[in-house]
């Protein structure tokens, strides 16, 4: 059965996911630390790049990973975060390539490492670089309120 999110069957490379707006960040809360991972996309730039083209790599990524809208119950989608050394990066369903992380922090990587889960959020909206905290949490919830944001639970894989 295809995803309901899909729109082609090939994951953008490299070159689409180098563009993509990454945010990492653990909010402390009284059940105990919550992990994120926010990834999406600014605008388009690059030649030949348009809103439903970056739209569409981002829909494919969420296929693939099996992602839902925020509405729905979050998925659990698998071991998707590689933690080795400085390096964290994150298999986004590419046969040949990773999505490496900006640095996410000690304390993020320490509850993945730690068994913890991270919540991927991906916004289909387009995302500005260099967001603040502020921005993000309304990019956040205007994208799930018009169903835009794309959901998944994943842990640490123990291997390559």
């Amino acid at each position: 059965m295809t995803h309901p999110l899909a729109v082609r069957a090939v994951v953008p490379g490299s070159g689409f996911v180098a563009g993509c707006v990454v945010s990492t960040w653990l909010d402390v809360t009284p059940a105990g630390p919550v992990a994120w991972l926010l990834l999406g996309h600014p605008p388009p730039r690059r030649p030949g790049e348009t809103t439903g083209s970056v739209e569409e790599g981002l829909r494919s990524i969420a296929a693939v990973m099996g992602l839902r809208r925020v509405v729905e119950r979050v998925p659990y989608v698998g071991e998707r975060l590689l933690i080795r050394g400085p390096i964290t990066a994150l298999d986004y369903g590419h046969p040949d390539c990773l999505l490496r992380l900006p640095d996410p922090g000690p304390r993020w990587r320490a509850h993945l490492t730690r068994g913890g889960l991270a919540c991927i959020t991906l916004g289909l909206d387009s995302m500005p670089l260099g967001a603040s905290r502020d921005a993000i949490d309304t990019y956040i919830r205007r994208s799930a309120a018009a169903g835009r944001a794309l959901v998944g639970a994943t842990g640490v894989r123990t291997r390559w």
